[in-house]
C-alpha cells in the first residue's frame, strides 16, 4: 500500500496547482505524508483511498495562516487532512558531543526533547 501511496503523492506533486502559500510547503508536506504512509499501512491506505489531493491538502493545512506556520503544525494539519483524530510526534536529539556517533545497536547519549511539549 505504501508504494501506491507514493505514486499518488508524486504524481499530484507534479501536477500541483496552488497558490503561493500552499507552493511554499508542498514538498515538505509530500515527502512527510510519503514518510508517514511508510511508518502506518493504514494511513498509507487512507491516502490512496481520498479522493482528496495534495493540492486540497495543502490549502487545507494554510488555511487561516498569517505570515507563518510551525513545521510541526504543517505536518499535524495535513495527516489529520487524510486521517481524522491522527497526529504527529516530533522528537530531538542533541549531541553533545558530534564526534562520538553511538554504535548502530546503542542507545545515543545527549538530551532527548519531544518537541510536541513547546506547543501545549
Amino acid at each position: 500500500m505504501f508504494e501506491k501511496a507514493v505514486e499518488k503523492i508524486n504524481e499530484e506533486l507534479k501536477s500541483f496547482k496552488g497558490g503561493n502559500k500552499e507552493s511554499a510547503v508542498k514538498a515538505a508536506v509530500a515527502a512527510a505524508l510519503k514518510d508517514f504512509a511508510k511508518q502506518d499501512d493504514e494511513f498509507a491506505q487512507a491516502i490512496v483511498q481520498a479522493d482528496k489531493t495534495l493540492a486540497d491538502c495543502c490549502v487545507e493545512v494554510m488555511k487561516g495562516v498569517g505570515s507563518s506556520i510551525s513545521d510541526i503544525e504543517v505536518y499535524r494539519r495535513a495527516v489529520q487532512f487524510y486521517f481524522k483524530g491522527a497526529d504527529v510526534a516530533f522528537h530531538m536529539t542533541i549531541s553533545l558531543c558530534p564526534d562520538d556517533q553511538p554504535a548502530e545497536n546503542s542507545k545515543p547519549s545527549g538530551i532527548k526533547l519531544n518537541l510536541a511539549d513547546f506547543f501545549k
